[in-house]
């Protein structure tokens, strides 16, 4: 369990800084949930995107859950080392991913295109978006839109042979996309425009590639422990 630390705070910063990427795929929605909200209940407006929010990283946090199971039917013996060695080097990918320096993670939204076909016709009865169950409902839908970014998060996360873990490290990227998403939807373009600078970016994915190679297993890990 010492390693579970460094792992959630990879998972904070890869939801955080791939926050811009989760614009694509959600930054729409936040603008239209904000817009469709009348003047005389702009009050509402918090309150529809947070539980919108919630929705998608439960839906998250159930993925982490439901993989992470099957991780860990098979964390035994040397396909442990195995488990370990693929999380090391999604984690060092999505480092690159991160810092702009390969984009190579976003094939990997071809392997739920079919799964979404069949949810995407159920999101159209939530909307609009009138109140906060359907807000949450539609959130926990559009949780399961095909995305690089969660769909290699989810295989690092269920790669560590540990289903609570797996659940915990996807609830913990949600966290991480949930500032610039609600950003968004709340108009507050400079923490966006904070989170897109390069160096922040840079210096985000060099420490997801630090924690990539700490996750590979080897001798090297002693040395990176002492620095």
């Amino acid at each position: 369990m010492t390693d579970l630390l460094p792992q959630l705070i990879s998972a904070l910063i890869l939801g955080l800084l791939g926050g811009g990427h989760c614009l694509g795929m959600c930054g729409g929605l936040m603008g239209a949930l904000s817009l469709a909200i009348p003047a005389e209940r702009r009050h509402q407006r918090l309150r529809l995107l947070v539980a919108y929010n919630a929705g998608r990283i439960l839906s998250y946090t159930a993925a982490g859950l439901l993989l992470g199971l099957a991780g860990w039917a098979l964390a035994s013996g040397p396909l442990a080392t195995v488990l370990r060695s693929i999380a090391g080097l999604l984690l060092i990918a999505m480092g690159l991913y991160l810092a702009g320096w390969w984009s190579g993670l976003t094939r990997i939204e071809a392997l739920g295109r079919g799964l979404w076909r069949h949810l995407q016709p159920i999101t159209r009865r939530f909307m609009p978006i009138t109140n906060v169950p359907r807000a949450l409902l539609l959130g926990g839908l559009w949780g399961w839109l095909p995305c690089g970014l969660v769909y290699s998060t989810l295989l690092w996360a269920a790669s560590q042979g540990d289903a609570l873990r797996s659940a915990a490290l996807m609830f913990a990227f949600g966290l991480g996309t949930l500032p610039v998403l609600l950003a968004t939807g709340l108009a507050a373009e400079r923490l966006v425009g904070l989170l897109r600078k390069r160096g922040v970016r840079v210096a985000g994915g060099l420490l997801v590639m630090l924690f990539g190679l700490w996750t590979l297993p080897g001798p090297h890990q002693h040395w990176l422990m002492g620095h």
